[in-house]
C-alpha cells in the first residue's frame, strides 16, 4: 500500500511541477510589473480577436532591441498568467501581436500545458513502479518506452491543432507570419524536423509554420 502511495504521490508530484512550476519560476526570478491601464486595454484589444482569457497579465523588460517578442501563458486553470515582453506592446505591428496571442489561445484551448504536464506524471509514476519494483523490471520498462512514445506523438498531434485553432480564428496566414517575424527578431532560422524531432513533444517551429502555410493554400 505504502508502494503505491508513493507511485501515485511522484505522478502527482511530477504533473504538478510541470503545471505550476513554470508559473512559480517566472513570477519568482523574472522583472515582472503590472500592465498600465493603457496596456490593459491595448492588451485586450489584441486578445480579443482570438478570445484569449487569462486570470492576471505580467509585463516583462524586454531588455535590448529588438527584444524576444515573447507571449506566453502559464499556469494551471483559473490561475493562468499572461506573460509578455514589453517590446510586444511597443515594437510589433498590430498582425503580428494578434498571431502571437492567437497562438497561445490556441494552446490554453486544446489543454496543450495540462497534457504535457498529465504526460510527465504519468512516465515518472511508471518509472516510480519500477524503482518501487511494484512492477517487474521488463514489463515497466517496456510500458515507459511506451508511454514516453505515445506521450511525444500525442504532444505534437495537439499542437498542431492549437495551431489550426489559432488558424480558425485569426488565419493561418497571420499566425504564420507573426511566427517567422519574431524568429527574424530573435535571429533563429525555423527548425524543420528530421528523426531526431520524433522525441520531442514540440513540433519544430519550422514545421508548424509549413503546415499554416499549407492550410492558407488550402483557404485560397
Amino acid at each position: 500500500m505504502i508502494r503505491v502511495a508513493l507511485v501515485f504521490g511522484v505522478g502527482v508530484v511530477g504533473a504538478l511541477a510541470v503545471a505550476v512550476g513554470p508559473l512559480y519560476a517566472a513570477d519568482r526570478y523574472r522583472d515582472l510589473r503590472e500592465p498600465t491601464d493603457a496596456e490593459r486595454a491595448q492588451v485586450g484589444a489584441l486578445a480579443e480577436p482570438s478570445g484569449l482569457d487569462v486570470d492576471r497579465i505580467a509585463i516583462e523588460h524586454a531588455g535590448d532591441s529588438p527584444g524576444p517578442a515573447e507571449v506566453a501563458v502559464r499556469g494551471p486553470p483559473r490561475r493562468r498568467v499572461l506573460f509578455l515582453t514589453e517590446d510586444v506592446l511597443a515594437d510589433l505591428d498590430e498582425d503580428v501581436a494578434i498571431g502571437l496571442f492567437a497562438a497561445e489561445a490556441g494552446r490554453v484551448t486544446t489543454y496543450y500545458a495540462e497534457f504535457r504536464a498529465v504526460a510527465v506524471g504519468a512516465v515518472l509514476g511508471l518509472l516510480a513502479a519500477v524503482v518501487t519494483t511494484l512492477v517487474p523490471f521488463e514489463s515497466g520498462f517496456a510500458a515507459v518506452i511506451a508511454v514516453g512514445l505515445v506521450s511525444f506523438w500525442a504532444g505534437r498531434r495537439v499542437q498542431y491543432a492549437a495551431d489550426a485553432r489559432a488558424a480558425d480564428v485569426v488565419g493561418a496566414d497571420r499566425v504564420a507570419n507573426a511566427f517567422e517575424r519574431v524568429a527574424e527578431r530573435r535571429g533563429i532560422e525555423p527548425e524543420t524536423g528530421d528523426w531526431s524531432t520524433w522525441f520531442e513533444v514540440q513540433p519544430p517551429l519550422g514545421d508548424r509554420i509549413a503546415r499554416l502555410r499549407e492550410r492558407t493554400g488550402d483557404e485560397t
